[in-house]
Protein backbone atom coordinates (compact mmCIF):
# COMPACT_ATOMS: atom_id res chain seq x y z
CA UNK A 1 0.00 0.00 0.00
CA UNK A 2 0.96 3.58 -0.69
CA UNK A 3 3.14 5.05 2.12
CA UNK A 4 2.45 8.84 3.38
CA UNK A 5 5.50 10.65 4.43
CA UNK A 6 4.47 13.20 6.54
CA UNK A 7 6.15 12.27 9.56
CA UNK A 8 9.32 10.24 9.83
CA UNK A 9 9.73 7.17 11.68
CA UNK A 10 12.66 7.60 13.83
CA UNK A 11 10.95 8.29 17.07
CA UNK A 12 9.57 4.39 16.77
CA UNK A 13 10.26 1.22 17.79
CA UNK A 14 8.44 -1.94 15.60
CA UNK A 15 7.01 -3.67 18.85
CA UNK A 16 5.39 -7.14 19.04
CA UNK A 17 2.46 -6.14 21.49
CA UNK A 18 0.78 -8.55 23.88
CA UNK A 19 -1.77 -7.94 26.80
CA UNK A 20 -0.03 -5.56 29.59
CA UNK A 21 -1.10 -5.58 32.49
CA UNK A 22 0.88 -2.35 33.81
CA UNK A 23 -0.26 1.09 32.64
CA UNK A 24 -0.34 4.69 33.74
CA UNK A 25 -4.15 5.33 33.14
CA UNK A 26 -7.02 2.45 33.37
CA UNK A 27 -7.68 0.57 30.48
CA UNK A 28 -10.44 1.64 27.83
CA UNK A 29 -13.63 -0.86 28.53
CA UNK A 30 -17.27 -0.60 26.56
CA UNK A 31 -19.27 0.05 29.16
CA UNK A 32 -16.84 3.05 30.04
CA UNK A 33 -18.92 6.73 29.54
CA UNK A 34 -18.64 7.81 25.81
CA UNK A 35 -17.61 11.13 25.59
CA UNK A 36 -19.70 13.86 23.54
CA UNK A 37 -19.19 14.89 19.97
CA UNK A 38 -19.07 17.90 18.16
CA UNK A 39 -17.85 19.46 14.98
CA UNK A 40 -15.20 21.29 14.06
CA UNK A 41 -15.58 22.56 10.19
CA UNK A 42 -13.09 23.09 8.37
CA UNK A 43 -13.38 24.27 4.53
CA UNK A 44 -9.59 23.11 3.39
CA UNK A 45 -8.86 20.09 5.05
CA UNK A 46 -12.08 18.60 5.43
CA UNK A 47 -14.61 18.89 8.69
CA UNK A 48 -13.86 16.53 11.50
CA UNK A 49 -15.87 15.17 14.54
CA UNK A 50 -14.23 15.11 17.68
CA UNK A 51 -15.06 14.31 21.88
CA UNK A 52 -14.80 16.34 24.41
CA UNK A 53 -11.05 15.95 24.21
CA UNK A 54 -10.82 17.27 20.83
CA UNK A 55 -9.80 13.46 19.67
CA UNK A 56 -11.00 12.99 16.25
CA UNK A 57 -13.81 10.24 15.68
CA UNK A 58 -14.48 8.32 12.77
CA UNK A 59 -17.86 6.91 13.17
CA UNK A 60 -17.78 3.35 11.29
CA UNK A 61 -21.09 1.47 11.51
CA UNK A 62 -24.36 -0.06 10.42
CA UNK A 63 -27.84 0.93 9.58
CA UNK A 64 -30.74 -0.78 12.31
CA UNK A 65 -34.35 -1.04 10.91
CA UNK A 66 -35.94 -2.47 14.24
CA UNK A 67 -38.36 0.02 15.16
CA UNK A 68 -39.09 1.29 11.55
CA UNK A 69 -43.28 0.76 10.83
CA UNK A 70 -42.84 -0.67 7.32
CA UNK A 71 -46.15 -1.61 5.21
CA UNK A 72 -46.73 -4.97 5.27
CA UNK A 73 -47.42 -6.50 1.93
CA UNK A 74 -48.03 -9.67 2.76
CA UNK A 75 -49.57 -10.05 6.25
CA UNK A 76 -47.86 -13.71 6.74
CA UNK A 77 -44.27 -12.36 6.81
CA UNK A 78 -43.31 -9.73 9.49
CA UNK A 79 -41.44 -6.31 8.03
CA UNK A 80 -38.28 -6.43 10.67
CA UNK A 81 -36.55 -8.30 13.02
CA UNK A 82 -36.11 -7.03 16.68
CA UNK A 83 -32.44 -5.61 18.41
CA UNK A 84 -31.40 -8.02 20.67
CA UNK A 85 -28.89 -8.65 22.87
CA UNK A 86 -27.18 -10.32 20.16
CA UNK A 87 -27.17 -8.01 17.68
CA UNK A 88 -25.27 -5.69 19.75
CA UNK A 89 -22.68 -7.83 21.00
CA UNK A 90 -22.36 -9.32 16.93
CA UNK A 91 -22.25 -5.24 16.38
CA UNK A 92 -19.95 -4.59 18.62
CA UNK A 93 -17.49 -7.64 17.33
CA UNK A 94 -17.62 -5.88 13.90
CA UNK A 95 -15.44 -3.36 15.80
CA UNK A 96 -17.67 -0.39 15.18
CA UNK A 97 -18.32 2.38 16.96
CA UNK A 98 -22.00 3.64 15.93
CA UNK A 99 -25.53 2.53 14.56
CA UNK A 100 -27.85 4.69 12.43
CA UNK A 101 -31.16 3.93 14.75
CA UNK A 102 -33.78 4.55 12.55
CA UNK A 103 -36.95 5.76 13.97
CA UNK A 104 -40.69 6.62 12.13
CA UNK A 105 -42.51 9.77 12.72
CA UNK A 106 -45.86 6.98 12.16
CA UNK A 107 -44.89 5.35 15.59
CA UNK A 108 -43.60 8.34 17.31
CA UNK A 109 -46.76 10.63 16.93
CA UNK A 110 -49.59 8.06 15.48
CA UNK A 111 -52.14 11.16 16.59
CA UNK A 112 -51.85 14.67 15.98
CA UNK A 113 -49.78 16.36 18.78
CA UNK A 114 -49.65 12.95 20.67
CA UNK A 115 -46.40 11.58 21.41
CA UNK A 116 -45.80 7.58 22.06
CA UNK A 117 -43.27 7.53 24.84
CA UNK A 118 -43.65 3.35 25.24
CA UNK A 119 -42.25 3.71 22.02
CA UNK A 120 -39.16 5.62 22.35
CA UNK A 121 -38.81 3.90 25.43
CA UNK A 122 -38.21 1.22 23.28
CA UNK A 123 -35.84 3.33 21.38
CA UNK A 124 -33.90 4.18 24.47
CA UNK A 125 -33.32 0.65 25.61
CA UNK A 126 -31.52 0.13 22.33
CA UNK A 127 -29.67 2.86 22.48
CA UNK A 128 -28.79 1.66 26.62
CA UNK A 129 -27.73 -1.72 25.00
CA UNK A 130 -25.34 0.02 22.51
CA UNK A 131 -23.81 2.34 25.26
CA UNK A 132 -22.67 -0.55 26.96
CA UNK A 133 -20.96 -1.79 23.85
CA UNK A 134 -19.10 1.35 23.57
CA UNK A 135 -21.49 2.52 20.60
CA UNK A 136 -22.60 5.82 19.79
CA UNK A 137 -26.30 5.50 18.92
CA UNK A 138 -27.54 8.58 15.38
CA UNK A 139 -31.32 9.09 15.54
CA UNK A 140 -32.64 8.58 12.06
CA UNK A 141 -36.25 9.59 10.50
CA UNK A 142 -36.64 7.32 8.35
CA UNK A 143 -39.01 7.51 5.67
CA UNK A 144 -38.77 5.78 2.15
CA UNK A 145 -41.79 7.30 -0.48
CA UNK A 146 -43.77 9.37 2.29
CA UNK A 147 -45.14 6.63 4.26
CA UNK A 148 -47.52 3.24 4.21
CA UNK A 149 -50.96 4.47 3.65
CA UNK A 150 -50.03 5.75 -0.13
CA UNK A 151 -49.87 2.03 -0.92
CA UNK A 152 -52.62 1.32 -3.95
CA UNK A 153 -55.92 0.39 -2.68
CA UNK A 154 -57.51 -3.12 -4.22
CA UNK A 155 -59.68 -1.23 -6.97
CA UNK A 156 -57.25 1.71 -8.07
CA UNK A 157 -57.21 1.78 -12.06
CA UNK A 158 -54.01 2.33 -13.76
CA UNK A 159 -52.98 3.47 -16.74
CA UNK A 160 -50.13 3.85 -19.31
CA UNK A 161 -48.14 0.61 -18.34
CA UNK A 162 -48.47 1.82 -14.51
CA UNK A 163 -48.66 -0.14 -12.03
CA UNK A 164 -50.37 -0.20 -8.52
CA UNK A 165 -48.00 0.92 -6.25
CA UNK A 166 -46.88 -0.75 -2.81
CA UNK A 167 -46.51 1.67 0.59
CA UNK A 168 -43.10 2.52 2.05
CA UNK A 169 -42.52 4.06 5.83
CA UNK A 170 -42.69 7.20 7.18
CA UNK A 171 -45.31 9.90 7.99
CA UNK A 172 -48.03 8.66 9.87
CA UNK A 173 -51.68 8.75 8.17
CA UNK A 174 -53.30 11.87 9.46
CA UNK A 175 -50.08 13.80 7.15
CA UNK A 176 -50.59 12.55 4.46
CA UNK A 177 -52.55 14.60 1.78
CA UNK A 178 -52.30 12.63 -1.79
CA UNK A 179 -54.79 14.79 -3.52
CA UNK A 180 -56.09 11.96 -4.56
CA UNK A 181 -53.46 11.92 -7.47
CA UNK A 182 -53.42 8.22 -8.86
CA UNK A 183 -51.52 5.38 -6.22
CA UNK A 184 -49.54 4.10 -9.38
CA UNK A 185 -45.93 3.50 -10.39
CA UNK A 186 -43.87 2.84 -13.74
CA UNK A 187 -41.14 1.66 -11.12
CA UNK A 188 -39.94 4.81 -9.69
CA UNK A 189 -41.67 4.95 -5.82
CA UNK A 190 -40.83 8.64 -5.99
CA UNK A 191 -42.36 9.85 -8.91
CA UNK A 192 -45.48 7.82 -7.73
CA UNK A 193 -48.42 10.78 -8.14
CA UNK A 194 -50.00 10.88 -4.75
CA UNK A 195 -45.94 10.37 -3.00
CA UNK A 196 -45.16 14.36 -5.29
CA UNK A 197 -48.93 15.26 -3.95
CA UNK A 198 -47.60 14.08 -0.08
CA UNK A 199 -44.59 15.66 -0.67
CA UNK A 200 -45.55 18.94 -1.81
CA UNK A 201 -48.16 19.10 0.86
CA UNK A 202 -45.46 18.95 3.45
CA UNK A 203 -43.36 21.35 2.45
CA UNK A 204 -46.49 24.20 1.60
CA UNK A 205 -46.45 23.17 5.35
CA UNK A 206 -50.35 22.56 4.45
CA UNK A 207 -53.07 22.98 7.69
CA UNK A 208 -53.45 19.24 8.94
CA UNK A 209 -55.76 18.25 12.23
CA UNK A 210 -56.06 20.78 14.92
CA UNK A 211 -55.50 23.44 12.30
CA UNK A 212 -51.38 22.93 12.39
CA UNK A 213 -49.21 22.39 9.34
CA UNK A 214 -47.75 19.14 8.65
CA UNK A 215 -44.48 20.29 8.34
CA UNK A 216 -44.39 22.37 11.73
CA UNK A 217 -46.09 19.17 13.23
CA UNK A 218 -42.88 17.38 12.10
CA UNK A 219 -40.52 19.69 13.47
CA UNK A 220 -42.11 19.96 16.71
CA UNK A 221 -42.17 16.14 17.04
CA UNK A 222 -38.30 16.23 16.14
CA UNK A 223 -37.77 18.68 18.69
CA UNK A 224 -39.85 16.74 21.34
CA UNK A 225 -37.53 13.58 20.52
CA UNK A 226 -34.35 15.87 20.96
CA UNK A 227 -35.48 17.09 24.28
CA UNK A 228 -36.21 13.87 25.44
CA UNK A 229 -32.22 12.05 24.69
CA UNK A 230 -30.29 15.70 24.56
CA UNK A 231 -28.71 14.60 28.02
CA UNK A 232 -26.96 11.49 26.88
CA UNK A 233 -23.40 11.89 25.37
CA UNK A 234 -24.02 8.21 23.77
CA UNK A 235 -26.61 10.04 21.49
CA UNK A 236 -23.93 11.36 18.66
CA UNK A 237 -26.60 12.96 17.07
CA UNK A 238 -30.13 13.47 14.61
CA UNK A 239 -30.34 12.55 11.21
CA UNK A 240 -33.62 14.74 10.77
CA UNK A 241 -35.03 13.17 7.69
CA UNK A 242 -33.70 9.99 5.23
CA UNK A 243 -33.53 10.44 1.36
CA UNK A 244 -36.01 13.73 1.84
CA UNK A 245 -37.63 14.05 -1.56
CA UNK A 246 -37.55 17.73 -2.77
CA UNK A 247 -36.25 17.42 -6.06
CA UNK A 248 -39.65 16.06 -8.01
CA UNK A 249 -40.90 19.67 -6.80
CA UNK A 250 -37.87 21.26 -8.88
CA UNK A 251 -37.02 23.04 -5.86
CA UNK A 252 -34.46 22.20 -3.09
CA UNK A 253 -34.27 25.62 -1.18
CA UNK A 254 -37.69 23.85 0.37
CA UNK A 255 -35.06 21.81 2.01
CA UNK A 256 -32.71 23.89 3.24
CA UNK A 257 -35.48 26.34 4.80
CA UNK A 258 -36.52 22.73 6.29
CA UNK A 259 -33.07 22.42 7.76
CA UNK A 260 -32.65 25.47 9.14
CA UNK A 261 -36.18 25.39 11.04
CA UNK A 262 -35.63 21.66 12.17
CA UNK A 263 -31.69 22.75 13.59
CA UNK A 264 -33.32 26.01 15.25
CA UNK A 265 -35.91 23.88 17.08
CA UNK A 266 -33.55 21.62 17.86
CA UNK A 267 -30.83 24.05 19.79
CA UNK A 268 -33.83 25.28 21.25
CA UNK A 269 -35.07 21.86 23.36
CA UNK A 270 -31.28 21.07 23.87
CA UNK A 271 -31.00 24.77 25.72
CA UNK A 272 -34.73 24.22 27.80
CA UNK A 273 -33.23 20.88 29.33
CA UNK A 274 -29.42 22.66 29.94
CA UNK A 275 -28.18 19.81 27.13
CA UNK A 276 -25.05 20.39 25.25
CA UNK A 277 -25.62 20.45 21.55
CA UNK A 278 -25.70 17.75 19.56
CA UNK A 279 -24.64 16.66 15.76
CA UNK A 280 -27.57 17.76 13.05
CA UNK A 281 -27.03 15.31 10.12
CA UNK A 282 -28.27 16.66 7.07
CA UNK A 283 -29.11 14.95 3.53
CA UNK A 284 -29.53 15.95 0.37
CA UNK A 285 -32.22 14.83 -1.80
CA UNK A 286 -32.46 11.05 -2.56
CA UNK A 287 -31.59 11.67 -6.25
CA UNK A 288 -28.13 13.41 -5.28
CA UNK A 289 -27.02 9.52 -5.89
CA UNK A 290 -28.70 7.94 -8.62
CA UNK A 291 -28.94 11.06 -10.88
CA UNK A 292 -26.45 13.46 -9.99
CA UNK A 293 -28.84 16.23 -8.08
CA UNK A 294 -27.18 19.01 -6.77
CA UNK A 295 -27.37 19.33 -2.76
CA UNK A 296 -29.78 21.75 -1.39
CA UNK A 297 -28.28 25.57 -0.88
CA UNK A 298 -26.56 26.71 2.20
CA UNK A 299 -28.60 27.38 5.24
CA UNK A 300 -28.09 29.59 7.88
CA UNK A 301 -26.61 27.18 10.74
CA UNK A 302 -24.07 26.79 13.95
CA UNK A 303 -20.66 24.44 13.65
CA UNK A 304 -22.23 21.37 15.03
CA UNK A 305 -23.69 19.96 11.68
CA UNK A 306 -22.85 17.05 9.67
CA UNK A 307 -23.49 16.59 5.98
CA UNK A 308 -24.71 12.91 5.42
CA UNK A 309 -25.04 11.80 1.31
CA UNK A 310 -26.03 8.78 0.88
CA UNK A 311 -22.08 7.39 -1.48
CA UNK A 312 -24.43 4.89 -3.27
CA UNK A 313 -22.30 5.77 -6.53
CA UNK A 314 -20.76 2.31 -8.26
CA UNK A 315 -23.23 -0.22 -5.33
CA UNK A 316 -27.30 0.39 -5.84
CA UNK A 317 -27.05 3.48 -7.76
CA UNK A 318 -25.06 4.06 -11.53
CA UNK A 319 -21.28 5.66 -11.34
CA UNK A 320 -17.91 5.94 -10.43
CA UNK A 321 -17.62 4.87 -6.78
CA UNK A 322 -14.95 7.83 -6.08
CA UNK A 323 -17.14 10.51 -7.50
CA UNK A 324 -19.71 9.87 -4.70
CA UNK A 325 -16.44 10.68 -2.35
CA UNK A 326 -15.57 13.72 -4.30
CA UNK A 327 -19.05 15.28 -4.89
CA UNK A 328 -19.31 15.34 -0.92
CA UNK A 329 -16.33 16.74 -0.18
CA UNK A 330 -17.02 19.78 -2.59
CA UNK A 331 -20.66 20.11 -1.11
CA UNK A 332 -19.18 19.78 2.34
CA UNK A 333 -16.51 22.61 1.64
CA UNK A 334 -18.72 24.94 -0.47
CA UNK A 335 -21.86 25.28 0.80
CA UNK A 336 -21.85 24.25 3.94
CA UNK A 337 -18.50 25.86 5.45
CA UNK A 338 -16.35 22.81 5.47
CA UNK A 339 -18.84 20.62 7.96
CA UNK A 340 -17.48 16.73 8.96
CA UNK A 341 -19.11 14.35 6.44
CA UNK A 342 -20.82 10.71 7.67
CA UNK A 343 -22.45 9.24 4.42
CA UNK A 344 -25.59 7.57 6.29
CA UNK A 345 -25.99 4.56 4.14
CA UNK A 346 -23.74 3.15 1.39
CA UNK A 347 -23.74 -0.75 -0.01
CA UNK A 348 -24.34 -3.08 -2.55
CA UNK A 349 -25.68 -6.59 -2.77
CA UNK A 350 -24.02 -8.53 -0.23
CA UNK A 351 -23.04 -11.25 -2.93
CA UNK A 352 -20.60 -9.48 -4.20
CA UNK A 353 -18.18 -9.54 -1.04
CA UNK A 354 -18.07 -13.31 -2.38
CA UNK A 355 -16.98 -12.50 -5.58
CA UNK A 356 -13.78 -12.81 -5.98
CA UNK A 357 -13.39 -10.14 -8.95
CA UNK A 358 -15.36 -7.33 -7.20
CA UNK A 359 -13.84 -5.26 -5.00
CA UNK A 360 -16.57 -2.97 -4.31
CA UNK A 361 -16.69 -2.96 -0.31
CA UNK A 362 -13.03 -2.79 0.03
CA UNK A 363 -12.63 0.28 -2.74
CA UNK A 364 -15.45 1.65 -0.43
CA UNK A 365 -13.59 1.11 2.76
CA UNK A 366 -10.46 2.23 1.37
CA UNK A 367 -11.92 5.74 0.45
CA UNK A 368 -13.74 6.23 3.74
CA UNK A 369 -10.32 6.16 5.26
CA UNK A 370 -8.50 8.34 2.34
CA UNK A 371 -11.48 11.07 2.94
CA UNK A 372 -11.56 10.70 6.82
CA UNK A 373 -15.27 10.12 6.15
CA UNK A 374 -17.68 8.45 8.75
CA UNK A 375 -20.05 5.60 7.07
CA UNK A 376 -22.83 3.31 7.75
CA UNK A 377 -23.66 0.72 6.00
CA UNK A 378 -26.92 -0.41 4.73
CA UNK A 379 -28.04 -2.59 6.47
CA UNK A 380 -27.32 -4.65 9.69
CA UNK A 381 -30.77 -7.01 8.92
CA UNK A 382 -33.25 -6.99 6.44
CA UNK A 383 -37.07 -9.30 6.61
CA UNK A 384 -38.53 -11.11 3.78
CA UNK A 385 -41.53 -9.12 4.76
CA UNK A 386 -39.96 -5.30 4.39
CA UNK A 387 -41.30 -3.15 2.18
CA UNK A 388 -38.16 -3.53 -0.04
CA UNK A 389 -39.22 -7.00 -1.08
CA UNK A 390 -42.72 -6.22 -2.92
CA UNK A 391 -41.58 -5.63 -6.44
CA UNK A 392 -39.23 -8.84 -5.98
CA UNK A 393 -42.57 -10.49 -5.07
CA UNK A 394 -45.04 -9.21 -7.55
CA UNK A 395 -42.36 -10.04 -10.34
CA UNK A 396 -42.70 -13.58 -9.42
CA UNK A 397 -39.12 -13.93 -7.61
CA UNK A 398 -38.21 -14.90 -4.47
CA UNK A 399 -36.65 -11.84 -2.54
CA UNK A 400 -32.89 -11.65 -1.81
CA UNK A 401 -32.65 -9.52 1.75
CA UNK A 402 -29.66 -7.39 2.31
CA UNK A 403 -28.06 -7.37 5.25
CA UNK A 404 -25.63 -9.61 7.36
CA UNK A 405 -27.99 -12.57 7.48
CA UNK A 406 -28.54 -14.87 4.63
CA UNK A 407 -32.57 -15.28 4.68
CA UNK A 408 -34.54 -18.47 2.99
CA UNK A 409 -37.43 -16.56 1.60
CA UNK A 410 -39.42 -19.45 0.23
CA UNK A 411 -39.38 -20.56 4.37
CA UNK A 412 -38.74 -17.66 6.19
CA UNK A 413 -36.01 -18.32 7.82
CA UNK A 414 -32.39 -17.24 8.44
CA UNK A 415 -29.99 -19.38 7.33
CA UNK A 416 -26.98 -17.48 9.16
CA UNK A 417 -24.41 -15.27 8.66
CA UNK A 418 -22.90 -13.70 5.26
CA UNK A 419 -19.35 -14.49 6.03
CA UNK A 420 -17.98 -13.26 3.31
CA UNK A 421 -19.46 -9.76 3.73
CA UNK A 422 -18.30 -9.71 7.69
CA UNK A 423 -14.82 -10.52 6.68
CA UNK A 424 -14.74 -7.50 4.23
CA UNK A 425 -16.60 -5.39 7.01
CA UNK A 426 -14.84 -6.73 10.22
CA UNK A 427 -11.36 -4.30 9.73
CA UNK A 428 -8.59 -2.68 11.26
CA UNK A 429 -9.89 0.62 12.78
CA UNK A 430 -9.49 3.93 14.64
CA UNK A 431 -12.06 4.20 16.97
CA UNK A 432 -10.13 7.80 18.70
CA UNK A 433 -7.33 9.66 17.23
CA UNK A 434 -5.63 11.60 20.28
CA UNK A 435 -5.92 14.72 17.70
CA UNK A 436 -6.52 15.84 14.11
CA UNK A 437 -5.85 13.07 11.48
CA UNK A 438 -3.97 14.07 8.29
CA UNK A 439 -3.58 10.41 6.72
CA UNK A 440 -5.49 7.05 7.38
CA UNK A 441 -4.23 4.51 4.91
CA UNK A 442 -5.34 0.78 5.26
CA UNK A 443 -4.35 -2.26 3.20
CA UNK A 444 -7.64 -3.84 1.45
CA UNK A 445 -6.23 -7.10 2.68
CA UNK A 446 -6.58 -5.89 5.89
CA UNK A 447 -2.93 -6.63 6.96
CA UNK A 448 -1.79 -2.95 7.71
CA UNK A 449 -3.53 0.21 8.45
CA UNK A 450 -1.17 3.32 9.41
CA UNK A 451 -2.71 6.71 10.86
CA UNK A 452 -0.50 9.91 11.21
CA UNK A 453 -1.92 12.70 12.87
CA UNK A 454 -0.71 16.23 14.78
CA UNK A 455 -1.51 18.30 17.81
CA UNK A 456 -2.39 15.67 19.91
CA UNK A 457 -3.38 17.00 23.62
CA UNK A 458 -0.98 15.31 26.11
CA UNK A 459 -2.57 12.24 27.51
CA UNK A 460 -4.65 11.75 24.84
CA UNK A 461 -5.27 8.42 24.42
CA UNK A 462 -5.60 6.64 20.59
CA UNK A 463 -7.45 3.48 20.70
CA UNK A 464 -7.87 1.23 17.69
CA UNK A 465 -9.50 -2.26 17.37
CA UNK A 466 -7.65 -4.84 15.17
CA UNK A 467 -10.16 -8.23 14.36
CA UNK A 468 -8.01 -10.95 16.21
CA UNK A 469 -7.24 -12.33 19.75
CA UNK A 470 -4.01 -12.72 18.70
CA UNK A 471 -2.39 -9.60 20.45
CA UNK A 472 1.16 -10.92 19.86
CA UNK A 473 0.52 -11.04 16.60
CA UNK A 474 0.14 -7.46 15.71
CA UNK A 475 3.01 -5.61 14.75
CA UNK A 476 3.30 -1.99 15.86
CA UNK A 477 5.47 0.93 15.36
CA UNK A 478 4.50 4.68 16.44
CA UNK A 479 5.57 7.65 17.01
CA UNK A 480 4.71 10.75 19.77
CA UNK A 481 2.81 8.15 21.32
CA UNK A 482 3.40 5.83 25.13
CA UNK A 483 3.75 2.43 25.52
CA UNK A 484 1.29 0.64 23.28
CA UNK A 485 -1.26 -1.77 25.56
CA UNK A 486 -4.04 -3.93 24.50
CA UNK A 487 -7.34 -5.32 25.91
CA UNK A 488 -9.68 -7.86 24.30
CA UNK A 489 -12.90 -6.40 22.58
CA UNK A 490 -15.16 -8.43 21.94
CA UNK A 491 -13.45 -11.37 19.93
CA UNK A 492 -10.92 -8.71 18.93
CA UNK A 493 -8.18 -6.74 20.77
CA UNK A 494 -8.08 -2.90 21.18
CA UNK A 495 -4.62 -0.85 21.36
CA UNK A 496 -4.38 2.11 22.64
CA UNK A 497 -1.75 4.54 23.95
CA UNK A 498 -1.42 8.36 25.51
CA UNK A 499 0.07 11.06 23.27
CA UNK A 500 3.16 12.43 24.07
CA UNK A 501 1.64 16.05 22.29
CA UNK A 502 2.35 17.27 19.30
CA UNK A 503 2.39 14.77 16.54
CA UNK A 504 2.04 11.09 16.41
CA UNK A 505 1.47 8.47 14.38
CA UNK A 506 0.84 4.68 14.41
CA UNK A 507 1.33 1.62 11.98
CA UNK A 508 -0.10 -1.94 12.28
CA UNK A 509 0.64 -4.92 10.72
CA UNK A 510 -0.92 -8.62 10.81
Amino acid sequence: MSRPVLLPFALGAALAIGCSTSSSSSPPAPSDPLPALSAVPDVVNGGRIVDSKGREVLLRGVNVNAYVEYWQYDEDLFTVYPFTEDDADMIAKMGWNVVRLLVSWSRVEPAPGAYDDAYLDEVAAAIDMLRERGIYTVLDWHQDAWNASLAAPPDEVCEGGTQPAGGWDGAPEWATFDGGEPRCTAGQRELVPAVQAAWRAFFDDREGPGGVGIRTRYVDMFAYVVARFANDDAVAGYDLMNEPNAFALGDDAILSELYEDALAAMREAEASVGAPRRLFFFEPSIAWSGVGLAAPPAFDHDDDVVYSPHIYQGGIDSGMLEEGFVRAADDAANLYRGAPVVTGEWGSNPDRAADPEDDYFERHLGEQERYRYGAMIWTWREACGDAHKFEEVRAGRIPMVYGFFDVDCETNTVNGRRTALTDVMRKMAVRFAPGPLGTVDWAPDDTELEAIGDDAAPGNRLEVFVPTENAASVQIETTGLGEVQSVPWFGGTLFYASANGGPWSVRLSL
